[in-house]
């Protein structure tokens, strides 16, 4: 059974194109433009990772993963962001991930497939 993915991402083209990678290797994925409404899906959808950036409109990705993890203390998180100096702050070593965004997707793909088992 595909794994289901959510990619919380305020940039259109980039949720497209992150939406339209992952489903061709294989993975259910939903989509929410800001961190209320990802924690909505998470809400209803049995998610199995998330993938998530940090500049979000109404609330950051920082404090999004917080509520994430509060809901689902085990869920897989990946922050995947233009912002490394976010690296250092605390909240974010509570991620599965931090990389770097990358036109080349290699590296985000490489490491879903490492945490989920796929």
């Amino acid at each position: 059974m595909a794994k289901n993915i959510l990619i919380i991402e305020d940039e259109e083209n980039q949720r497209i194109l992150y939406k339209e990678e992952l489903e061709k290797e294989g993975y259910n994925i939903f989509t929410a433009e800001d961190g209320l409404t990802g924690l909505e899906i998470l809400d209803k959808q049995n998610i199995h990772l998330v993938v998530l950036d940090i500049r979000l409109p109404k609330i950051d990705g920082l404090e999004t993963m917080g509520k994430l993890l509060g809901k689902r203390k085990n869920l897989p998180v990946i922050i995947y962001t233009a912002y490394p100096h976010y690296k250092t702050d605390f909240i974010s070593w509570a991620a599965s991930a931090y990389i770097p965004k990358s036109s080349d997707l290699t590296e985000l793909k490489n490491k879903i497939k490492e945490i989920i088992g796929e």
